[in-house]
């Protein structure tokens, strides 16, 4: 595991794509603060740039590095929840603009698979990661069921977990807005 977790943050600390496990599903990312980066994961999922993508963070403390200002409720969200969990806040700041969404906002999860917090505290920024298919195509529930053409367009693709054949599942997604209100995108 420490060679793929080397070579998957030297490929993303020189703006490179990276194909990960996350504690989903496989997972495209890239450097979060790279525009060009973000840029070429959504020319390689064929996915239009309205659509924002996701950030991974290895641990909450770090959210007030992104978030203009974390709503109270989001901390108690994510000391309670037992299942991967992406939270989406308003204020997004310190991100690759074509990252975040038009109305300001981003989608964060902090993960609890291993091999994804140490990736990102190695890396010491936030990691994007969107489902490796390419946009309008079933999402792989393992590495098996990934796209050719999705592994042939990375910059590294990380060994860790290959041969697994669990079957993932995205995570849930709430959206916090004014108020505090939580309106439920994905269970």
């Amino acid at each position: 595991m420490d060679k793929d977790l080397k070579a998957a943050v030297q490929t993303l600390g020189q703006g490179g794509l990276i194909l990960y496990p996350t504690d989903t599903i496989w997972g495209i990312g890239c450097d979060a603060t790279n525009q060009d980066a973000v840029a070429r994961i959504y020319s390689v999922k064929k996915r239009e740039d309205k659509k924002s993508l996701l950030i991974l963070l290895d641990e909450a403390e770090k959210l007030p590095c992104y978030v203009a200002d974390v709503p109270e409720t989001a901390w108690k969200l994510i000391e309670v929840t037992d299942k991967p969990l992406t939270i989406i806040y308003p204020g997004a700041q310190n991100l690759a603009p074509n990252l975040i969404a038009e109305d300001g906002s981003v989608g964060i999860r902090i993960v609890k698979d291993d091999f994804c917090r140490q990736m990102i505290r190695m890396f010491g920024k936030p990691v994007v990661s969107t489902s490796a298919n390419i946009t309008g195509m079933p999402w792989p529930p393992n590495f098996g069921k990934i796209d050719k053409a999705i592994i042939r367009a990375m910059d590294y693709v990380v060994e860790h977990r290959q041969k697994d054949k669990t079957r993932g599942k995205p995570s849930g997604i709430i959206k916090l807005g004014a108020g505090s209100v939580i309106s439920v995108i994905r269970e």
